[in-house]
C-alpha cells in the first residue's frame, strides 16, 4: 500500500527556507573564509568575492525556482534533468547524489562535527586515534533515527537547529562590534596578487547546497509560489549572514590574521570573550554541521526515492512510507553509504579534505546541466504553465551555466587526483544504469 503513496502537500515556506538555509550554512563559512582571504589582497576584495558568490547563487535559485514551480516533484533537480535530457542522464544524476554528492557531503560534515567536538573535549582515551570518525558515524546514526521518526519531527528538528546556527553567526557579529577596529599588525601576508579562481572555488563551496530545497516542491502547500519564495528568501538570508561573518572576522583578526587562522570563529570568539566564548562557538559549529546533515537527510533520500520509483516500481527504494511521511528505505540507504564514506575518510587520515576532493567535480558537472535545463525545457515544453519565470531570459541562465562550467574546470584543477574517486563512482553508476534504461524518443 505504501508503494503507491505519494508525498502530501503539507509543508509551508518556513520549512523550505529552513532546509535551504540549513543546506548552505555549514562548514563553509567556518572553514573556507581563511582560504578565500589568503587568495585575495584586500578587505574590499573579500567582501566582493562573498557578495558575488551570493549573487550568482541567487541567479541559480531563480533558475531552479522556475523549474520547481512549473514541474513540482519530490525528485527536485533529478526530475528537471530527466525531463530535459532523458531518463539515462536523470538516473545518473540520482546515482551521483546517492553515491557521491549527498553522501559525500554528509561524511564531510560529520568529520567537521567530529573535529570540532574533539577539539573541545579530548575523547581519545576512550575512542582512540579514530575518535573523530567514531563521533562522525555516531552523528549519522542519530540523525537517521530522528528522520525515520517522520517528516514532521525531521523538519521540526531542522527549524530548531537553524535558529541555533543563525544565533551563532549573529554572535560573531557581536564579537566584531565589541572589538572595534581590526588589528594593525598582520599575522601573515595574504597573496599580493589576487587569485580569484582559487577564492571563488571556496566561496561557491560555502554557498553550495541551496538547490536541494527544490526537492520539497511536491510537498509545498502553496504549489505555485511556495518554493520560489523559499529559495529567494533563503539565499538572501545566507548572503547577508556570510557578509556579516566575514566583516566580524576582519574586525577581530584583520585580513592577514584571517588568512592565517585555522579556525577563525574560535579565534575571534577567544579574542573577544576568552575561553568561554571559544567553547561556545565550537559548540555552535558542531550544531551547524548537524543542521546541514539533517537537511541532507530530509532532501537527499527524496531524490533516491523518485529515481527508484521511476526506474522500477518494485524496487524497495522507490517506496514512500505514508505513515511516517518519509521514503524510509532511501533514508536508510543514504545513511549506509555515508557511513561507508566516513570509514574511507578515516582510512585516508584526512577525512574532510578527502570528501571535498571526492564530491566537487561531480557536483558542478550536474549543476551546470541543471542550469541548462531551464533553456531546454522552455523550448521542449513551451506551453507548460510557469507561475514564475527567470527574469532577463536567457541571459541569466546562460550566465549561471558559464559560472558552473568554470567551477567544474577549477575543481578538476584544484582537486587533481582526488577527483578520480568521485568520477570513478559516477562511471560505475553509468555502467550499472545503462542496461536498465533506454533512451527516450
Amino acid at each position: 500500500m505504501s508503494t503507491s503513496a505519494l508525498p502530501e502537500r503539507r509543508l509551508d515556506v518556513r520549512h523550505a527556507v529552513s532546509v535551504c538555509v540549513g543546506m548552505v550554512i555549514g562548514a563553509g563559512i567556518f572553514k573556507t573564509s581563511p582560504m578565500v582571504a589568503g587568495a585575495l589582497a584586500s578587505d574590499t576584495q573579500l567582501y566582493l568575492a562573498w557578495a558575488l558568490g551570493g549573487l550568482l547563487s541567487l541567479i541559480g535559485a531563480l533558475c531552479f525556482a522556475e523549474m520547481a514551480a512549473a514541474f513540482p516533484d519530490a525528485g527536485g533537480d533529478y526530475h528537471f534533468l530527466r525531463r530535459a535530457y532523458g531518463q539515462r542522464l536523470g538516473f545518473l544524476f540520482a546515482w551521483s547524489r546517492f553515491a557521491v554528492i549527498h553522501t559525500g557531503s554528509m561524511a564531510l560534515l560529520a568529520f567537521v562535527f567530529g573535529d570540532y567536538l574533539a577539539q573541545a573535549i579530548d575523547l581519545s582515551p576512550w575512542l582512540g586515534p579514530y575518535a573523530n570518525a567514531v563521533l562522525a558515524a555516531g552523528l549519522i546514526a542519530l540523525l537517521t533515527a530522528l528522520n525515520l521518526a517522520g517528516v514532521r519531527v525531521g523538519l521540526g528538528t531542522q527549524l530548531g537547529l537553524m535558529s541555533v546556527v543563525l544565533g551563532g553567526l549573529a554572535l560573531l557579529g557581536v564579537a566584531g562590534l565589541s572589538l572595534g577596529a581590526p588589528p594593525q599588525t598582520p599575522l601573515s601576508t595574504p597573496g599580493a596578487t589576487p587569485e580569484w579562481g582559487t577564492a571563488m572555488i571556496f566561496v561557491f563551496l560555502a554557498y553550495g547546497g541551496w538547490s536541494d530545497a527544490a526537492t520539497l516542491s511536491a510537498e509545498m502547500r502553496d504549489a505555485k509560489h511556495g518554493i520560489v519564495k523559499a529559495l529567494l528568501i533563503g539565499l538572501a538570508l545566507v548572503m547577508s549572514l556570510y557578509l556579516l561573518a566575514n566583516w566580524a572576522y576582519l574586525q577581530g583578526l584583520g585580513l592577514a590574521g584571517l588568512a592565517a587562522s585555522a579556525a577563525p570563529a574560535s579565534d575571534l570568539m577567544r579574542t573577544a570573550f576568552g575561553r568561554g566564548g571559544e567553547l561556545l562557538i565550537v559548540g555552535i559549529v558542531t550544531l551547524t554541521a548537524l543542521s546541514v546533515m539533517n537537511a541532507i537527510l530530509i532532501a537527499g533520500p527524496r531524490t533516491t526515492y523518485a529515481a527508484a520509483r521511476d526506474l522500477a516500481r518494485e524496487l524497495h527504494l522507490g517506496k514512500w512510507n505514508a505513515k511516517r511521511g518519509t521514503p524510509t528505505a532511501a533514508v536508510l540507504a543514504t545513511s549506509g553509504v555515508a557511513l561507508a564514506l566516513v570509514a574511507f575518510g578515516a582510512a585516508t587520515r584526512d577525512g574532510f579534505a578527502t570528501m571535498v576532493d571526492y564530491l566537487s567535480p561531480v557536483y558542478w558537472f550536474f549543476l551546470c546541466l541543471s542550469g541548462g535545463a531551464v533553456i531546454v525545457l522552455r523550448r521542449r515544453e513551451p506551453d507548460a504553465p510557469r507561475p514564475f519565470k527567470v527574469p532577463l531570459y536567457p541571459l541569466l541562465p546562460l550566465l549561471f551555466v558559464a559560472c558552473c562550467a568554470y567551477l567544474l574546470y577549477a575543481s578538476l584543477v584544484y582537486v587533481k587526483t582526488g577527483a578520480l574517486a568521485g568520477v570513478a563512482v559516477l562511471g560505475v553508476g553509468a555502467l550499472l544504469l545503462w542496461p536498465m534504461t533506454r533512451p527516450e524518443r
